[in-house]
């Protein structure tokens, strides 16, 4: 039984990843957030399809604007944005434990060092320096805080879900079955489904960025290039705004939000443990 829902899900997956990674090159997008719908495709199959269409993929031409400045779409590329580069460490800290035959808390860790770190470092600081100015040095002191909750919620989700099936699924602990796959894409629908809230908090007090809109700059400009809008108020037009504004000050305060993400991190791994997983 189970080995025929995996064969389904791998199908649907690959279908989905097929469509997503083609359709995505005219959806006036930023690229870093192409290749983000493109990983979570790869990590969560058919829904990711699903969250690309509903929520990025440009229903009429000149529409994108104004068709994800809805809240919950921004906040959608946000938590899209961070499970996309802190799975690809994830996933790689989970292999790597599996060849050094680590597990319990020190899997626990070594997936969570290295996935903040892709993430932080690669995914949210090296791709995104633009917004910032170019400083990639910025980009890291402005990235950090906002990429420690999610990733901290991320987390959350993921390790009770993944500790749990690991073990009662043969064969979750090896990545050379497809069980091993599964059981982590689960893990991270779960982890996407848990960091979302954050990620609204995040959006929502100008911590992080959503979803971007990149069109080829108008020709009455009189040069060439892009022209990037993005839009993080939850409603109107998109309009250039700076993305990440630490001088605001949110509420619950972001030493608050801070504490109840470990808090929450914590929790997570309390049920793991209370249910006999590591």
């Amino acid at each position: 039984m189970l080995d025929g829902v995996m064969l389904l899900w791998f199908l649907l997956a690959a279908l989905s990843l097929l469509f997503v990674a083609i359709d995505i090159r005219w959806t006036p997008e930023s690229p870093v957030l192409k290749w983000g719908f493109v990983l979570v495709t790869a990590y969560t199959g058919v829904v990711g399809a699903f969250l690309y269409v509903l929520g990025c993929r440009e229903p009429l031409p000149g529409l994108h604007e104004r068709y994800v400045s809805a809240q919950w779409r921004q906040t959608l590329g946000s938590t899209m944005h961070c499970v996309a580069g802190d799975g690809v460490g994830i996933l790689a800290g989970a292999v790597l434990s599996s060849v050094l035959a680590v597990s319990g808390l020190l899997e626990v860790a070594l997936e969570y060092v290295l996935g903040f770190a892709f993430g932080w470092a690669i995914f949210q600081a090296l791709f995104m320096r633009d917004m910032v100015g170019g400083s990639y040095s910025r980009a890291l002191a402005t990235t950090f805080i906002p990429e420690l909750l999610s990733m901290n919620l991320l987390m959350a989700g993921m390790v009770p879900t993944a500790m749990i099936l690991k073990a009662h699924v043969p064969g979750a602990g090896d990545p050379t079955r497809p069980s091993f796959w599964f059981v982590m894409s689960m893990a991270l629908l779960v982890g996407f489904v848990v960091a979302y809230p954050i990620n609204w908090w995040l959006v929502a007090n100008h911590l992080k960025h959503g979803m971007l809109t990149v069109r080829p700059a108008s020709s009455h400009n009189g040069h060439a290039g892009m022209d990037v809008k993005m839009d993080m108020t939850g409603g109107g037009a998109a309009a250039a705004e700076k993305p990440m504004d630490m001088t605001s000050t949110p509420r619950p305060p972001v030493p608050v939000m801070t504490i109840l993400s470990f808090l929450a991190l914590a929790l997570g791994i309390a049920i793991a443990v209370l249910a006999g997983s590591m």
